[in-house]
């Protein structure tokens, strides 16, 4: 689990397709402690949820490599990354830790498109659009995690929803990136989910 809370901006060094394609290993460079990186460990790119499969040092930077398997690659933004694309990184949730943001699972459920940024005094201002079906989730004043940065939503129209972006969340995210037309990875809230289900279920 996370929290939505970005702690580093990593940068993909390398990504190498095998299994026919079906799988991508990325090479990711970050500023973690190496020595605090296990293999198996969690650790959510851009919001997507991925295992560790190795780790070192080389050049003064740690590096760790991932999988992304066909799904991901299927309903994420991953299946644009390449070298040299800058990824929001957090690590799982440990037992004690502040809960910044809200319970993030690292599962993206879909992809939302930048349709406005709007220049605000002291902040930005992102118009986003995704599917009918996604967007019933989506309520003002709720919270969805785009590119794993955890955000409370603004304002809501049909698939199109609004959040607002304070600077120092642009300067340490990769948010102050995003243009219109840029795709980014969207998991809405797990209690609009839950709460959805049980109203299925009446």
């Amino acid at each position: 689990m996370f929290t939505g809370i970005v702690t580093d901006i990593g940068e993909i060094e390398s990504l190498t397709p095998v299994a026919q394609g079906q799988l991508h290993r990325l090479r990711i460079l970050c500023s973690y402690d190496q020595t605090t990186i296990a293999d198996g460990a969690s650790i959510a790119c851009n919001g997507v949820c991925l295992t560790v499969v190795g780790s070192g040092t080389a050049g003064g930077r740690t590096w760790f490599d991932v999988d992304a398997a066909a799904e991901t690659l299927g309903m994420t933004t991953a299946r644009h990354w390449k070298a040299g694309t800058h990824l929001n990184l957090e690590r799982a949730l440990k037992i004690g830790d502040e809960l910044g943001g809200h319970i993030v699972a690292g599962h993206a459920d879909g992809i939302a498109t930048i349709v406005k940024w709007d220049e605000l005094p002291d902040m930005a201002r992102f118009t986003l659009r995704t599917s009918r079906e996604l967007a019933r989730f989506i309520a003002t004043k709720g919270s969805v995690t785009l590119d794993g940065v955890s955000l409370t939503v603004n304002t809501v129209a049909v698939a199109d929803f609004s959040v607002l972006i304070i600077p120092h969340t642009l300067s340490v995210t990769t948010l102050g990136d995003w243009r219109a037309g840029s795709e980014v990875n969207l998991e809405v809230d797990l209690m609009a989910r839950y709460a959805a289900r049980l109203s299925e279920m009446k």
